[in-house]
């Protein structure tokens, strides 16, 4: 498989905005320790133990999509929400995947959020937004910006710098100080990140100190034993989402989950129809049959190129009229991130496709009938 090299592009946040992230950082860090539970700055009563009814059911992540020269084709983004949104979906996060966060420019970043905050007025899938960063300044850029945009709901993963357990708690206390909305955290970092999961004393910690945090999506160690533990404490933790590409969604629901935080949009009338058998338990015979179609399709990123999460279902995104390439940024050799984006377009056999094809197949008594309509194009970034 060829790989392109795309001309470079500017990773940088500007010297002004990360002086005055480093500033507001400081700031949080020190209001944060002051807050107390009746203190939110989320707009929360003080007896705030009960979830937003918003942030609960299937929040897929977008995945990014991008021209045949490798450019984030924000038209296509843009739809993607409008998809995830026909398809019935409870919300949808970006950026939070790893080639959104690590492999895009930090203006890319600012503006697809901008993008997806413009689209999500005209839907009723409730959007929310990654921040996250190297450091709590990084961070608290596009946190920031996050706020400017008044998502349903922000989520964010530990910083790639982040060792220690008071790394994270410092860090998601800056966060707090500036969010004025639901906080989702994740309990696994990127590819750069070297520490361990927070504790889930430390998530209870926070959940306690701060009205809008205690939504957590969880994948990260001993899965099942974390989130039994992060269940029993309800509240103050106020949602415990499955992940994992959804793998152990059904059994981890019958333990109290109460949705999917996963890359999976591109079956996102498939995730909400699993979700509404969920909740109703009217047919238990339908839900196994559902789950395991699922699973039979989430099966071939086992055996097909580019991984489970991308990978063949770009195939798919085409075949539902989303996307318009296959194209895929790469992490350089090592999963280091690239000074400059490399990309490469997916390349599937003649056989691989059959596959493909006869496994979706399978999901038909399941898929939401005809297709979204799609607005007009976005304007391109600066």
């Amino acid at each position: 498989m060829s790989i392109k090299k795309a001309m470079p592009t500017e990773r940088n946040i500007t010297r002004r905005q990360m002086l005055g992230a480093a500033i507001t950082g400081a700031t949080g860090i020190w209001a944060g320790t002051i807050l107390r539970a009746g203190e939110s700055r989320a707009g929360l009563p003080a007896s705030a133990a009960t979830a937003d009814p918003r942030i609960r059911g299937p929040f897929p992540i977008l995945s990014t999509p991008f021209t045949e020269s490798g450019a984030v084709d924000f038209d296509v983004l843009a739809n993607q929400a409008r998809f995830v949104d026909w398809g019935g979906c409870a919300g949808m996060i970006w950026p939070q995947s790893g080639d959104s966060v690590d492999l895009l420019t930090n203006d890319e970043k600012l503006h697809g959020m901008e993008v997806l905050a413009e689209t999500a007025r005209g839907l009723r899938t409730a959007l929310c937004l990654g921040v996250q960063g190297r450091d709590t300044a990084e961070m608290l850029v596009f946190a920031k910006h996050a706020e400017k945009l008044a998502p349903a709901a922000i989520i964010s993963r530990p910083p790639d710098s982040g060792r220690t357990e008071d790394d994270l708690r410092q860090y998601w206390r800056a966060l707090a100080a500036v969010a004025k909305r639901p906080v989702i955290i994740q309990t696994t970092g990127g590819v750069a990140y070297k520490g361990s999961p927070p504790s889930v004393a430390l998530l209870i910690e926070l959940a306690k100190e701060f009205p809008h945090f205690g939504y957590v999506k969880e994948e990260a160690g001993s899965i099942i034993a974390r989130t039994r533990a992060l269940l029993a404490a309800r509240p103050p933790i106020r949602r415990v989402f499955s992940a994992r590409g959804g793998l152990g969604w059904l059994y981890e629901s019958h333990l109290g989950t109460e949705g999917l935080i996963t890359e999976r949009a591109v079956y996102a009338d498939v995730l909400t129809r699993i979700w509404e058998l969920q909740q109703s338990g009217s047919d238990p015979v339908a839900l196994r049959d559902a789950y395991a179609r699922f699973l039979l399709m989430t099966n071939l990123g086992d055996h097909l190129p580019g991984g489970g999460l991308r990978g063949f279902q770009l195939h798919l995104w085409k075949k539902r009229g989303v996307f318009k390439t296959l194209v895929s940024r790469q992490y350089g050799r090592g999963n280091a991130i690239p000074a400059s984006p490399i990309f490469s377009e997916l390349q599937l056999a003649k056989e691989e496709i059959a596959e493909i094809e006869f496994r979706f197949e399978a999901l038909k008594p399941y898929l939401k009938p005809g297709s979204p309509r799609f607005g007009a194009s976005t304007k391109s970034a600066s």
